[in-house]
C-alpha cells in the first residue's frame, strides 16, 4: 500500500495536530455531480452501480477530482448487507429501498445468517482494495455500514418508514425476537466492517440514521448497546497505524456522552447541535465531526463561508474536529457551491491550529 500524503483526516479523528480542519462530505460521491449522473446511467441502475467495483471505484474518485477533500469514502449502500441475507433488496423510482422478503416471525429471523464478506459481499471488497490501489495514498479510504437498528428498521419495514410501526411493534411486542435480529445484525456488520479493513479502509463510520426515532431509554437498549458491540468487535489497527471509528446517530444529539462511553474515536454530530455544546460535553474523549447543515449549500458563496466561519468558531482551537455537513449533501446543490464550502473550511481553519 502506498505511503498516505495526505493523513490529517486520520490525525484530526485520533485528536492529533493538524494544519488545517480537514473536510469531507457525507455523500459526496451522489447525484448532485454530473458526472456521477453518467456514470449511474452507463451502469443501469443503482444496484449494478454498486455492484460493479470499477464503476464504484470511479465514482468514489469523481469528488476528489473536483474538490480538494482530505478523505475519500466508499461508494456503496448501507442496505448491502440484508441484501447478503437474501432480503430481495430492489430500488423503485421515486420510493428508495424496497425488500422482497421482509423480516417479520420469528422464523424470518432465525433463517438470517452472518453473510461472508468475501463471498456473498466480494463486491464491495473488490471495490475497497480497487479504490486504495487507485487513490495512489492521496488521502484516506472511508469503510461504512448501517447500524444495526437502522439495518433493521429497512429489514422489518420492509421499505423507508415514516412511522416505524412494525419495527417498534416488534421492539415492545417481541423485545428477545429483536434482540436476536439485531444480535445477528450486529455480528454482520462486524465481519463486514473488519473485512473492509482487511481490505484497505482507513477508518470506518456506522451510520445509525433512524437512532433518533426512539426514546433514550430504547435507544440505549435497541441502537447503541449493539454498536457498542461493534466498536469492541473491529480490527482497530492496520498498516501500522490505527484504523479510527466514527459513530454517528442522526438526531443522537441527547445522547453524545453515551455514545463517547463506547469506546469509538469520533462522534458524527448533526446540524440540531451546536458544537461547542457537543465540545464541552464530550471533553477530550472523543474527536467531533459536523456540522453544517446541507440547505446552507442552496445559499450564496459568501454566506457559506460566513456558515464555514461561524461553526469553526463554535468548535475552537486545537485538534479533534472534522468538518462535514450534519447529513448528506442534497442531490440538487450545485457542485460549485459545494467547492465553495470545502475550500472555505481550508483557508479560513489555520488560525484555530496555530
Amino acid at each position: 500500500m502506498s505511503e498516505l500524503k495526505n493523513d490529517r483526516f486520520l490525525r484530526a479523528l485520533l485528536r492529533e495536530p493538524v494544519d488545517v480542519t480537514p473536510v469531507w462530505m457525507m455523500r459526496q460521491a451522489g447525484r448532485y455531480l454530473p458526472e456521477y449522473r453518467a456514470t449511474r446511467a452507463r451502469a443501469g441502475s443503482f444496484m449494478d452501480l454498486c455492484t460493479n467495483p470499477e464503476l464504484a471505484c470511479e465514482v468514489t474518485l469523481q469528488p476528489l477530482e473536483r474538490f480538494p477533500l482530505d478523505a475519500a469514502i466508499l461508494f456503496s449502500d448501507i442496505l448491502t448487507i440484508p441484501d447478503a441475507m437474501g432480503l430481495g433488496l430492489y430500488f423503485s423510482e421515486g420510493e428508495g429501498p424496497r425488500f422482497e422478503r421482509p423480516v417479520r416471525t420469528a422464523a424470518d429471523v432465525a433463517a438470517l445468517g452472518v453473510p461472508d464478506p468475501e463471498s456473498n459481499l466480494r463486491y464491495v471488497m473488490d471495490a475497497v482494495r480497487l479504490i486504495r490501489r487507485e487513490l495512489h495514498g492521496r488521502v484516506p479510504l472511508i469503510g461504512f455500514s448501517g447500524s444495526p437498528w437502522t439495518l433493521a428498521t429497512y429489514m422489518v419495514e420492509g421499505s423507508s418508514s415514516k412511522e416505524y410501526s412494525k419495527i417498534k411493534g416488534m421492539m415492545f411486542d417481541q423485545p428477545a425476537l429483536l434482540h436476536k435480529l439485531l444480535d445477528t445484525t450486529a455480528q454482520s456488520v462486524i465481519t463486514y466492517l473488519n473485512a473492509q479493513i482487511a481490505a484497505g479502509a482507513q477508518a470506518v463510520m456506522v451510520f445509525d440514521t433512524w437512532g433518533g426515532v426512539l426514546t433514550p431509554r430504547d435507544y440505549r437498549e435497541f441502537s447503541l448497546r449493539y454498536m457498542q458491540q461493534i466498536v469492541h468487535g473491529l480490527q482497530r489497527e492496520s498498516e501500522g497505524r490505527r484504523v479510527p471509528v466514527i459513530l454517528f446517530t442522526k438526531g443522537g444529539g441527547a445522547w453524545l456522552e453515551a455514545m463517547a462511553d463506547t469506546g469509538c474515536d469520533a462522534l458524527g454530530v448533526d446540524w440540531t447541535t451546536d458544537l461547542s455544546d457537543a465540545r464541552a460535553r464530550v471533553g477530550d474523549r472523543v474527536a467531533l465531526q459536523g456540522n453544517m447543515d446541507p440547505c446552507v449549500l442552496y445559499a450564496s458563496p459568501e454566506r457559506i463561508r460566513a456558515e464555514v466561519a461561524t461553526i469553526l468558531a463554535s468548535y475552537g482551537h486545537g485538534s479533534g474536529h472534522v468538518f462535514n455537513l450534519g447529513h448528506g449533501i442534497h442531490q440538487h446543490v450545485d457542485p460549485e457551491q459545494a467547492r465553495a464550502f470545502v475550500e472555505a473550511v481550508h483557508e479560513l481553519s489555520p488560525q484555530y491550529h496555530a
